[in-house]
């Protein structure tokens, strides 16, 4: 007796009616793996290496995912312009399932510097395609110095983050330059996901609270950064910021990197 639901047995044997992919259907395995992979990544694209069959299947057969991941309380989004599908997690709905992480102020920052310099160079139809924003690690200090007004983390614990976000289809890092003393960086749409809007603007009240002692800003809503476990990202208030160690929970998704 199959342990499958029908409509995924429907996609094996060639009669789903919500879409298809040309060439070979998808086995099994395939189907499993697109799940696992978008539930471990958040963000995935056409270009993201290994994972390429894992993106056309989820776009092919979009309308299956979609309910799947509803029923879990997720929301997938498919951009064929950026080349790019991703879950997210709906800001108004209650959790009962979530692990909480918090990231550092340090990653907060850096995040919300990545997003910045994302939406302009959208603004400024400075876009590569696949809705990708190239820059360097140079203009992202820069742009940490002139959000924070103070200084930006060393070298090593911002490529350190930049790598904990690149998991997360954020952004790419490039092969550091020896004699600029810089890293080239991608910032992906993804980054549009991960930290929407309404967190965004959260944040930036959260930046400009007062001085210990004197009424704080509200802290940012969650946002979804999805680990190998399901998890919502909240970002530790002004008082608390505890730095986390997640690589153990990527040590089987560094190989495939």
């Amino acid at each position: 007796m199959s342990t499958f639901i029908e409509e995924f047995e429907q996609i094996l044997e060639g009669d789903w009616k919500g879409g298809s992919i040309a060439g070979k259907r998808p086995t099994a395995d395939e189907m499993i793996r697109c799940t696992q992979a978008l539930m471990t990544r958040q963000c995935i694209y056409a270009s993201s290496p290994g994972l390429g069959r894992t993106y056309e299947l989820i776009k092919a057969y979009s309308s299956y995912f979609e309910v799947y991941f509803a029923c879990m309380g997720y929301r997938l989004t498919v951009s064929p312009r950026d080349q790019m599908v991703a879950l997210s997690v709906p800001q108004d709905q209650t959790r009962y399932d979530a692990a909480y992480q918090r990231l550092s102020k340090e990653q907060t920052v850096v995040l919300l510097a990545l997003r910045l310099m994302w939406e302009e160079g959208v603004n400024n139809q400075d876009v590569q395609e696949g809705g990708i924003v190239e820059t360097t690690t140079g203009d992202l200090i820069d742009r940490i110095k002139s959000v924070t007004q103070a200084s930006p983390p060393d070298e090593r614990p911002l490529l350190d983050t930049l790598r904990h976000f690149q998991r997360n289809g954020v952004v790419r890092v490039g092969e550091r330059d020896r004699v600029e003393r810089v890293s080239p960086l991608m910032i992906m749409p993804g980054v549009n996901v991960v930290a929407p809007d309404s967190f965004i603007e959260d944040l930036k009240l959260w930046l400009a609270a007062p001085e210990p002692g004197k009424p704080k800003a509200p802290e940012p809503e969650p946002i979804a950064i999805k680990q190998v476990e399901p998890l919502e990202t909240v970002v530790a208030n002004n008082d608390e910021m505890p730095d986390v160690d997640l690589e153990s929970l990527f040590e089987s998704e560094t190989k495939d990197d």
